[in-house]
């Protein structure tokens, strides 16, 4: 499928997928995918459907098993010759609108990422013995590398081995939900990642990438090469969350204090939220059965995740400028917005949309303030 000087490789299939058939591809009207941090990866795609002389018995797309629900997805893009792993996954709905008039029949194929897999069965008193967090979500993500998934697995600011003889981790729950919940306690986040080759998929459990090398800039008011249109700023006052409170010691038995006063994450901006506003939320920290050093750690990330919500940005680039498929899970350099608004950003959420001759994407990021860091950006 051509676009404007970038191609779209679209492979289908039960089990492994094939590249799509030249019919069906013709018969693509819009494919959309979108990336969130934290959450699902999706797709949808639209295809045109039409009753002929071949189809006697059914629409021939109703019938094709590539089409399936949990059938293999992949989609890879390529600018100039240089793939970017677009989306991995399964299709999950299938849906089809036959129309009152020829050439209106339309069927919408629906999928997520990997993670699906991973939430389809809901596990009961399932133990994990003398294995921390890190352990457990490697352990759990090692039952996918069947279906290409690749664990990436950061340690935790505390690492905690529980002792067999006073408690052992249970998981009751699906194995996706129990890898969030573990991730939640240290402000972390699990998310699918397409690639890095067709057919696979990084399972990445760990903080949000703040120290990766900044994807190709986003400019606005720059003439020529301005990329990007619509921005939008939002500054939320009330995002940033500080935690007080007592705990227990579950080993000496002592109440201490717990606070937070600072964000623990890779800085991105000279003025965050939590140096410069005189009014912050404060919460009181709640929580039992811990050390000290998790309390520290459960709070540090409440207050962490907090700070990733004060500075969002919102807008939309074009594409045949940018050169290049923008992806959340990293940073990127944005210029021409003023100092205040210009730097390094966390991309949030991405959406693709691809249609014959036509690709845009729409993106939000967000940081814990304003100014930036640095004079520069990486175009």
């Amino acid at each position: 499928m051509a676009l404007l000087g970038t191609n779209l490789i679209l492979l289908l299939g039960p089990g492994v997928p094939l590249p799509a058939r030249p019919d069906l591809v013709e018969m693509v009207e819009r494919i959309e995918v979108t990336h969130t941090d934290g959450d699902r990866s999706a797709f949808q795609m639209i295809l045109r459907l039409g009753r002929t002389n071949l189809d006697m018995v059914d629409y021939r797309f109703a019938l094709d098993p590539a089409l399936k629900p949990f059938s293999r997805v992949s989609m890879t893009v390529l600018f100039g010759g240089m793939p970017k792993v677009l989306f991995d996954g399964v299709i999950t709905n299938q849906q089809i609108s036959p129309g009152s008039q020829p050439g209106e029949g339309r069927m919408t194929i629906t999928g997520e990422d990997m993670s699906a897999l991973m939430d389809l069965h809901e596990k009961n008193n399932v133990e994990h013995p003398a294995l921390p967090e890190m352990l457990i979500a490697m352990k759990i993500l090692a039952s996918y590398a069947p279906y290409g998934v690749i664990p990436m697995v950061l340690p935790p600011p505390s690492v905690d081995v529980p002792i067999p003889t006073e408690r052992t981790p249970v998981q009751q729950a699906t194995d996706l939900n129990y890898l969030k919940e573990m991730a939640a306690r240290y402000g972390y986040s699990f998310h699918i990642e397409p690639g890095p080759a067709p057919t696979t998929s990084t399972a990445y459990w760990g903080p949000p990438k703040r120290m990766t090398i900044p994807q190709r800039a986003i400019s606005v008011n720059m003439g020529p090469q301005t990329n990007a249109s619509g921005l939008q700023f939002q500054y939320d006052g009330n995002a940033q969350e500080m935690v007080e409170g007592t705990v227990q010691d579950r080993t000496t038995n002592v109440s201490l204090p717990v606070m937070t006063v600072v964000g623990m994450r890779t800085p991105l901006v000279p003025m965050p939220a939590y140096a410069v506003q005189t009014q912050k939320k404060v919460r009181s920290f709640r929580g039992s059965g811990l050390t000290v050093t998790q309390a520290f750690a459960k709070a540090q990330g409440i207050t962490d995740a907090s700070q990733d919500r004060v500075l969002r940005v919102n807008g939309e680039l074009d594409t045949n400028v940018y050169g290049s498929a923008l992806m959340p899970w990293g940073t990127v350099g944005l210029r021409g917005a003023g100092f205040s608004h210009d730097g390094l950003y966390y991309v949030d959420r991405v959406t693709h949309t691809l249609e014959p001759g036509k690709y845009t994407q729409k993106f939000s990021m967000l940081r814990e303030g304003h100014g930036a860091i640095s004079p520069v950006v990486i175009p």
